[in-house]
């Protein structure tokens, strides 16, 4: 059957976060570089629906895309693991230092494949700045990037707040999309449980901390009106903290723990070695 169980899946959690954590950073940058750049794209291909169509609903549609690649190709996207490498951590099964550092090296790769983007998507659009003129998805990357950050500043403490809670709220349903496509033994069915969390998450509007890598910066290609300071201080630190938070404990530690079994033979190789 193409049905995984839920006890299954929780031990594919635990190994899949033993893999990724034994990567070395060679590995860690590539796969996070290409995440990084992928979604990145997700998000192009998703503002021209929704500047096509006018339809925002038809962007969340097309958004999955890039995320399900990811999944398929075995990639790295810092969110997911914020929901998988404590798990290795929490089971003794890697220490503290080397959680932090994968996690770190990811990060930075998907950063660098955002950012790479963003300037190879700048350069084509406006012919390396030579264009006065802006076509419709540069002008919603300009109000995304605006709205992400200064216009979050400008309600004060209930931005920041609420702004926190989309990206709780955002990244469990990113980290299911993670963890869903474990529950299927079919490519089909991985790229069906893949994309429909994200394309819940992209309806809804959260806040996605490796989708803001290259939107907010590519806003400030375009001509948007804020700084670096603005970027970190009111949306990236922001939405990475609230991203950590509800994708360990709404998917990671919540699904992982409530299935978990003392036999999954990752825990007991664990335990033989300790």
């Amino acid at each position: 059957m193409d049905y995984v169980s839920p006890k299954e899946v929780s031990a594919t959690m635990l190994n899949t976060a033993l893999t990724k954590a034994s990567l070395p950073v060679k590995d860690l940058l590539v796969r996070g570089v290409l995440s990084g750049a992928l979604l990145s794209i997700s998000v192009t291909l998703a503002y021209a629906a929704v500047t096509q169509t006018k339809l925002p609903l038809m962007g969340a549609i097309v958004f999955p895309v890039g995320f399900v690649i990811i999944i398929l190709l075995g990639l790295e996207l810092v969110t997911g693991s914020f929901a998988l490498i404590p798990l290795a951590f929490f089971e003794k099964g890697i220490s503290g230092k080397t959680m932090l550092k994968n996690l770190f090296w990811v990060f930075t790769g998907n950063l660098l494949g955002s950012l790479a983007f963003a300037f190879l998507y700048w350069a084509a659009a406006s012919e390396f700045g030579t264009l006065t003129t802006t076509g419709p998805i540069e002008q919603m990357l300009i109000a995304v990037a605006e709205k992400k950050t200064i216009g979050y500043a400008s309600h004060g403490t209930a931005g920041f707040a609420a702004e926190f809670i989309k990206a709780i709220l955002c990244n469990w349903m990113v980290c299911l999309g993670v963890v869903l496509p474990m529950a299927s033994k079919s490519t089909a069915g991985k790229i069906v449980s893949a994309a429909i969390p994200i394309f819940i998450f992209f309806a809804l509007g959260y806040e996605h901390a490796v989708v803001n890598m290259f939107v907010i910066p590519a806003g400030m290609l375009f001509g948007a009106k804020l700084t670096i300071t603005d970027w970190w201080l009111y949306n990236q630190g922001i939405v990475t903290l609230g991203n950590i938070i509800g994708g360990l404990l709404f998917t990671g530690v919540a699904i992982y723990y409530t299935h978990r079994k003392e036999n999954n033979p990752g825990i007991a190789a664990l335990q033989k070695v300790a």
